[in-house]
Formats: C-alpha cells, sequence, structure tokens
C-alpha cells in the first residue's frame, strides 16, 4: 500500500477494507478469538470522535487463557529450547516484515492516535524496526562471567537465563514503537509474552500480532489481549506471569508495584516526567528555540520526556519565550491524515479535558498565557500548542504531569549552577532533563547535578542507551543490554574440581 502524502486518503479507504473493518479478536495461541464474554468496544478516531473499529472486549479469563498459552510455549514450546542465534534469525524477520508494512503500522497509529502520518512513518515505525534489529543482535551476547578460586578447586560461571512469561504493558501516545520496544527485548532474552495495548490505540498491535506469526514466531510465544484496565489488572496479578513491564501514569505504576508484590514479580516501570529544559545564556538559540518548541509540542505533547518545564537565563528570557510562542504560532494542527498537519489531535476526550482543566487552573492561579490557551474548535480533541508564563513553582501546571502541548517558563538570574539544577529538580519526576549551553564545564556539572535517568546537553540521543527514570518517573531500564539483561534471571553455578 502506497501512502504517500498525496495518496492517503485512498490508503485510508484500502485500509479500512483490508484491515480496519474485520471482526478483531485477540491472538491468543496463534489465533484469532472472540472475547470469553462476547462484548467488544470501540476505538475512536480522535480527529472527529468516530468510531474506527471494534475489537474485543478482554477481561480476567481472556487474560488466564494468554497467559496459560504463554507458559506452554515456555515450558513445553520450541521456544525455550530454540538457538540463540534462531531468536536472532526471527527478530530479523520480523523487522523486514515491519519495515515493508511500515505505512499500514503507521496510518494504523495516526488514526487511532491523531498524530501526524508523517511522524508515525518516519518516527515511531523507523525506530521500532532499529530497535528490533539492535535487539536481535543481543539475542547471541546475553553472556555471563567465568571465575576461578585461587587454588583452582572451584570453578564458576553466571548464565542469563529467561525471566520466563512476561506482561507487556504498552500505553497509548507511541503505541506500536513502545510495544517493540518491549516484545524485542523480551524475545531475545528467550522469554514469552502477554501484549496488552492501551484501549484507546489496539489496531497496530493486533496487527503486530499477526507479523509476528508470519515471521515464524511460534504460537503462544507472544499473544495480544485487547482490553481496558481490568484486563492490565488481571495479567499483573496473575500467578503464572513472571515480569511485568508497564508504560504509563505513575498512578498506575504504584498500583502495579503493589499488585505484584504477592508474587514479587519482576518489574520495569517508565512513568510519568515533568522535564526542564535550561538554556543558558551562551547558548545557541537558533538550535535551542526550535529544540525546545519541539520537545514540547510534538505528539500534542503527549510524550513521557516532554519539556514541559522551561527556564531561561532572563538575559535570553525574552527571546526564548517569544522564539517558542512563534513557533506554537505556526503550528498547523489538524487531523493526522492531513498531509498539512504538523500537530494532531489529543487521543481521546479524557484527554482534552484533563489539558483544558489544567490551562483554566493555571490561569486561575495566575499564570499568563503568551500564545494558545484553549480548545480548537468542537470538532475532534484539539488544542493550542500553549506558552505560559509568570510561573510559580507551587503551581499544579509546574508539578503535574500534564501531557498536552503546554510549556510553562520562567526565569532565573542566579550563576550559581547548585541552585539552578535544584529548581530543575523540583519535582516529584526525574525522567529527562535538557540542557542548553556551550560551556562544557556547565554542561558536565549541569549533567552531574540533575537527577534525571537522562540529560541530553544540546540535543540528540544514542540508541542502545539505557532508558528510565529517577524518583517516581520509574523503576529499571530499557534499551541496549541493560534492556535485554530486565528480561532475565542471572544464575550463578559452581563446581568442586
Amino acid at each position: 500500500m502506497a501512502a504517500t502524502e498525496d495518496l492517503l486518503p485512498h490508503a485510508v479507504d484500502r485500509l479500512r477494507a483490508s484491515f480496519i473493518d474485520r471482526q478483531h479478536g485477540h491472538l491468543i495461541d496463534g489465533a484469532s478469538v472472540p472475547a470469553a464474554s462476547g462484548r467488544t468496544f470501540a476505538t475512536l478516531d480522535p480527529s472527529d470522535g468516530s468510531q474506527l473499529a471494534q475489537v474485543a472486549h478482554g477481561d480476567a479469563e481472556d487474560i488466564d487463557r494468554a497467559v496459560r498459552a504463554a507458559r506452554r510455549a515456555l515450558d513445553d514450546g520450541p521456544w525455550s529450547r530454540l538457538a540463540h542465534a534462531e531468536r536472532q534469525r526471527l527478530l530479523m524477520r520480523l523487522a523486514d516484515l515491519v519495515e515493508a508494512r511500515a505505512e499500514q503500522i503507521a496510518l494504523l497509529d495516526t488514526l487511532d492516535n491523531g498524530k501526524p502520518f508523517r511522524d508515525a512513518l518516519d518516527g515511531d515505525v523507523a525506530n521500532a524496526v532499529e530497535e528490533i534489529r539492535e535487539f536481535a543482535g543481543w539475542a547471541t551476547r546475553l553472556h555471563g562471567e567465568s571465575v576461578r578460586t585461587a587454588a583452582g578447586d572451584v570453578h564458576g560461571y553466571s548464565v542469563h537465563e529467561p525471566v520466563g512469561v512476561c506482561g507487556l504493558i504498552v500505553p497509548w501516545n507511541y503505541p506500536f514503537m513502545i510495544a517493540m520496544s518491549k516484545v524485542a527485548p523480551a524475545l531475545a532474552a528467550g522469554c514469552t509474552a502477554v501484549l496488552k495495548p492501551a484501549e484507546q490505540t489496539p489496531l497496530s498491535a493486533l496487527l503486530l500480532g499477526e507479523l509476528l506469526l508470519e515471521a515464524g514466531i511460534p504460537d503462544g510465544v507472544v499473544n495480544v489481549v485487547t482490553g481496558e484496565g481490568e484486563a492490565g489488572a488481571a495479567l499483573v496479578e496473575h500467578p503464572l506471569v513472571d515480569k511485568i513491564s508497564f508504560t504509563g501514569s505513575t498512578e498506575v505504576g504504584k498500583s502495579i508495584v503493589r499488585a505484584a508484590a504477592g508474587t514479587l514479580k519482576r518489574v520495569t516501570l517508565e512513568l510519568g516526567g515533568k522535564s526542564p529544559v535550561v538554556i543558558f545564556p551562551d547558548a545557541d538559540l537558533d538550535a535551542a528555540i526550535p529544540a525546545a518548541a519541539g520537545g514540547i509540542f510534538a505528539n500534542s505533547g503527549q510524550v513521557c520526556v516532554a519539556n514541559s518545564r522551561l527556564y531561561a537565563h532572563r538575559d535570553v528570557f525574552d527571546d526564548v519565550v517569544a522564539g517558542v510562542a512563534k513557533h506554537a504560532e505556526s503550528l498547523a494542527v489538524g487531523p493526522g491524515v492531513d498531509p498539512a498537519s504538523q500537530m494532531g489531535p489529543l487521543v481521546s476526550r479524557e484527554q482534552l479535558d484533563r489539558v483544558t482543566g489544567y490551562l483554566a487552573g493555571g490561569v486561575s492561579d495566575g499564570a499568563r498565557t503568551v500564545t494558545g490557551g484553549g480548545r480548537i474548535g468542537d470538532r475532534g480533541y484539539f488544542v493550542e500548542p500553549t506558552v505560559l508564563v509568570d510561573t510559580r513553582p507551587d503551581m499544579r501546571l509546574m508539578r503535574e504531569e500534564i501531557f498536552g502541548p503546554v510549556i510553562a517558563a520562567s526565569s532565573f538570574s542566579d550563576d550559581d549552577l547548585r541552585a539552578i539544577a535544584a529548581r530543575a529538580n523540583d519535582t516529584t519526576y526525574g525522567l529527562a532533563a535538557y540542557v542548553w549551553t556551550r560551556d562544557l564545564g556547565t554542561a558536565h556539572k549541569m549533567a552531574s547535578l540533575i537527577k534525571a535517568g537522562s540529560v541530553r546537553v544540546n540535543g540528540g540521543w544514542v540508541r542502545g542507551l539505557p532508558f528510565g527514570g529517577y524518583k517516581q518517573s520509574g523503576l529499571g531500564r530499557e534499551g541496549g543490554r541493560l534492556g535485554v539483561e530486565a528480561y532475565t534471571e542471572v544464575k550463578a553455578v559452581t563446581i568442586g574440581l
């Protein structure tokens, strides 16, 4: 399906006929099956609120069937006996299939989530392909250590073994990309899985299930159950699940920790953020301003690492705020399938109400709107990209994750880097931070002082680095070696010689 911008309307029609309009069941043990209850629920197009598709409404019974299928595939099926190189080959085959179907996958996420098609294609799906290939490489490189006593009478070694059946719970902001960031390392490590996509955006996960089978992944190795919170809770609580990997809100993450405590499941959590961007007076503003704007308005601000708090030195504050506001005002906001759109809608009515509530509350608390500040139209879930100033550290919009295209700006005049870092750290979160300066000393000192899982100086990110958060932004790390090892248990073996 060629889905170039000029042909998007035709591509949507073909995708509806070939995939979206189907009766969508769960993928359990290699087969598409309806919900045990027979119920379905609708997924909606956030650009106009219309129904996209009906999918199976999973509950505890469906989760139990999927978990037991994953357990059989792990304990009795061919997966646990498969050579590491064969797992690598299958993952590489999956990457090729995803790449070949990239436009369909991107269009599903555009329709389900609302994001611009080009962002989904060139960003989300392209990154997912690279992640699959990266994790495929780790399938043959999970090596332990070898040691021997000084006397040579005992030899010891360690090995990485699959942690077991994994429950993978995925959010709605990057549906396919985050699903692959969990499925790929789990498979590379030799685990089996039950994937539970967000109820707002389940379609690309269902297509992924088909691609996994086409790639040759054995039945039951990855199962996909669609549903709402009940299904996710059942997955977390299931006694045959060994590990949960969750990306989503901090509050849900806390509930997962409590539920997993009963069986001491291994847990990886990538949670909320309230990330600062700090711009020093020597920064390259031609680079810093568009980066700060892009860092909050991309994906309509529905990004865990969005730089939602802006701190700029007083010497450049006015220029920075004016530049970010100008960028906001230049953005074409519209449906993701419109080639002219640079920012899409929020994902749901619930999210629209949340974001506009924060905007109203911020103004009521004394913040001043430089640009934006409200809903766009009355059809779909569109909100204006917004810049706020005259903010205080105690305001809710400075302390709580809004998850929308809203940046709250304030200035600093202190040259004490510890004081500046203290303002950046004044949050219960610690997922990411951004620093703009030409001074290497300032860059390294700020990177050391800021309490966040990733600190990005003057832009950029390197694939393969560990990703995760300090404080209430999560537990554990994803990406690279640590991301694969999170799906393993380490066993130490000693042998008397």
